[in-house]
């Protein structure tokens, strides 16, 4: 009998751990063509669709280009949350990197993605020379 109710007991704690969710307005960010040294810092914007606050616990990058920031709170049902990311536009052409968010969503990995192109511009001497 006890060893029913623990099995019971552990499947509803299983749908309970499972039920948040979140949806993300876009799941890549394209920068575009971008200026060398710009401002790399995008943001992803989702919402908590769960009935149970989500926590997402670590945020890991494809490369040490991008830094991606979480959230430090839970966000709770029907609440907005976002996820910063800084791409380091010191660095010329092409990119598309990864960012993995875990959480404890019935989903515990989510995949976002960032891409663009990063051109050179002209520094402000050769600038200064040319009369721009």
């Amino acid at each position: 009998m006890n060893l029913k109710i623990t099995v019971v007991l552990l499947f509803f704690i299983g749908i309970a751990t499972h039920s948040q969710e979140f949806k993300f307005e876009k799941e890549t960010i394209n920068y575009g063509k971008i200026a060398q040294g710009s401002n790399g810092v995008k943001t992803f914007e989702f919402t908590n669709i769960g009935d149970a606050p989500l926590i997402i616990s670590d945020i890991k990058s494809s490369c040490g280009c991008t830094i991606p920031e979480k959230p430090e709170k839970p966000i709770m049902p029907g609440e907005k949350g976002q996820i910063s990311v800084a791409y380091n536009t010191k660095r010329i052409g092409g990119f598309s990197k990864t960012i993995t968010v875990f959480s404890n969503a019935s989903i515990e990995r989510k995949v976002l993605k960032i891409k663009g192109n990063v051109f050179k511009t002209l520094d402000n001497s050769y600038s200064q020379v040319l009369g721009n």
